[in-house]
This record gives C-alpha cells, structure tokens and sequence, in this order.
C-alpha cells in the first residue's frame, strides 16, 4: 500500500498563489510516476499535471504556464506550485500515484478556492 498525504490548499484571490505538496509512504519503492487531478462540484475528476520518474512533465492546457509541478525523490514528496490562480481552479486537488503494474493510489483530497 501507498499512503498520500497533502496538504497546502486553501483559500486565495484571482491572480494569487498557492503550493501543494503531497508525501508518499509505504510502499513507495516501485512508484513510477505521481501527480495531481482536480476534482470541481459538479465536474468529473481530470489531470492537472503528471511527473513519472524520468522527470519529463505533462499539464492539462487549462493550466499550462500557470502550474509547475515537481518531485524530491528523496523526500518521496510531489509539489504542485500554482501561480496566476483563477476562480475556475477552484476544486478539491487530489494526489495521485501510481505504482509499476497499474496500481493507482489517491490522497483524501486538498480544497482550493479561488475567489474573484
């Protein structure tokens, strides 16, 4: 088992910054790619921004040039820095894993609202 654990979300203006992070534990030894998916009210989860362990990123277009997400190896920690925030980012930020074989493991969930 893999357990994620963020932490960061919160409460900002338009045009405001936010930085979520999120630590892996357990058995974290064979995870080959972590990220972030975002989840708004009434709206089906989607991908915000992926790192796999050969570092190269992919981000959704709604938030590309925005959103920088990134990974200490050695701290088994992914970060999701959020710059230029808009209210339409507003949604729960869930972590994921996912481990060699397909195994898909997710955080509880980090509220981020955006107010205009």
């Amino acid at each position: 088992q893999v357990q994620l654990v963020e932490s960061g979300g919160g409460l900002v203006q338009t045009g405001g910054s936010l930085r979520l992070s999120c630590a892996a534990s357990g058995m974290i030894f064979n995870i080959n790619a972590m990220g972030w998916y975002r989840q708004a009210p009434g709206k089906e989860r989607e991908l915000v921004a992926s790192i796999p362990n050969d570092g190269i990123t992919t981000y959704s277009g709604a938030v590309k040039g925005r959103f920088t997400i990134s990974r200490d190896y050695a701290r088994n920690t992914v970060y999701l820095q959020m710059n230029s925030l808009k209210p339409e980012d507003t949604a729960v930020y869930f972590c994921h894993a996912r481990r060699v074989g397909g195994l898909d493991y997710w955080g509880q969930g980090t509220q981020v609202t955006v107010s205009s």
